[in-house]
């Protein structure tokens, strides 16, 4: 599944497919920024980045609470979206119920939603793909939802109506 994420995403991006108009009306086109942000040299910094942080932190810094084996847990940072990824599209489509019957298979999954922050409610965001907030029922939570909506009261970002 997450291979053939990578290969859609690969034809999107090399321009040999085409969005659906209503997935890029009104999104900047920055090609020579995502030309620059996919190359080696770029991943390489980003992973050698969070080296550094680990170094000053643990070993330079010697802040309380780190030990030497955090180290260890440098390939969870380097592996976190893939893995988030195949979490939310495998889980979000197999375990959970339905609020709505979207002919997809597609669940939401209230138990591991707390560690996808929100990304887990696949159903009703399928339904409601330009919703903000995720949740619909009333027990549901989608913990990004207030974060977008600070970012829309101080003018870093616009709602629109969904």
């Amino acid at each position: 599944m997450m291979w053939k994420t990578k290969n859609i995403y690969n034809e999107y991006f090399a321009f040999r497919l085409k969005p659906e108009e209503r997935f890029s009306k009104g999104i900047p086109d920055w090609n020579k920024f995502d030309r620059f942000a996919d190359t080696m040299l770029v991943r390489v910094s980003w992973g050698l980045l969070y080296v550094a942080i680990y170094v000053l932190c643990i070993s330079v810094f010697d802040l309380p609470g780190t030990h030497w084996w955090m180290y260890f847990l440098l390939p969870i940072h380097f592996l976190m979206g893939p893995v988030h990824g195949a979490i939310v599209n495998w889980s979000g489509h197999k375990y959970g119920y339905a609020n709505f019957d979207n002919n997809d298979h597609s669940k939401n999954s209230l138990m591991l939603d707390v560690l996808m922050l929100g990304e887990l409610f696949q159903n009703n965001h399928h339904k409601l793909p330009n919703r903000p907030n995720f949740a619909v029922k009333w027990y549901e939570f989608d913990p990004t939802y207030p974060i977008v909506k600070l970012l829309h009261l101080t003018r870093i970002i616009k709602l629109r109506p969904a």
